[in-house]
């Protein structure tokens, strides 16, 4: 079982049937998301009218680990989030990009823009 950092892109993909759920469903096995990524999802959620309560329970039952963000990671996703705005990273990308780096682990975005990232880290693209 391979890790696979989720970005929040990836995980709505997933919970709403959008093209790419396929390829995040087989890689759900061993998959983690961040706590910040796991709020946006809920934020996102929630903006397109699902109940509160609801969005939470959506990305617990997702199944992938959350992963609580801690000052190590922190300071990973300031740096990378500092280095790549230019390239529309979002401190929540960074946040996914920042777990990635600090476990090994490919990150399963639809964004294309990680690919140009020059950061040490293997992006796995949705579609």
């Amino acid at each position: 079982m391979t890790e696979t950092v989720m970005d929040a892109s990836a995980v709505l993909a997933s919970l709403n049937g959008e093209p790419g759920a396929e390829v995040v469903d087989a890689a759900l096995a061993g998959s983690m998301v961040s706590a910040v990524n796991f709020a946006e999802v809920v934020s996102k959620l929630i903006v397109r009218g699902m109940p509160e309560v609801e969005a939470a329970e959506a990305v617990r039952r997702f199944g992938a680990e959350l992963i609580s963000v801690d000052e190590e990671l922190a300071a990973v996703a300031g740096t990378i989030h500092a280095g790549s705005r230019a390239a529309g990273i979002s401190l929540a990308d960074a946040f996914c990009l920042a777990l990635a780096k600090q476990r090994g682990a490919p990150a399963m975005t639809s964004d294309r823009a990680w690919t140009t990232l020059d950061l040490a880290v293997e992006v796995t693209l949705i579609r």
